[in-house]
């Protein structure tokens, strides 16, 4: 009349076992390998873009901006 509830069970394979470690290792090799020279060679095609401004001016300009906010709040307050 009352049925115990059963446990769940799931077909579970996990994604780095040691048994599929070696397969899986040598595939990522070769598709890596794939995957940078295709990159390379449709990189090589584009001449290489320079930002419009260096990090470091960026930087600078960054800081006299914050500078020059403070010492006006400090005037007209």
């Amino acid at each position: 009349m009352f049925k115990t509830r059963k446990h769940k069970t799931f077909n579970y394979q996990p994604r780095f076992s040691k048994e599929n470690q070696d397969v899986s290792v040598l595939e990522d090799n070769n598709n890596s390998k794939e995957f940078i020279s295709k990159w390379k060679e449709i990189r090589g095609n584009r001449p290489k873009s320079k930002g419009f401004l260096p990090i470091r001016t960026l930087m600078l300009v960054l800081v006299l901006l914050l500078i020059c906010m403070y010492l006006l709040e400090k005037k007209y307050m």
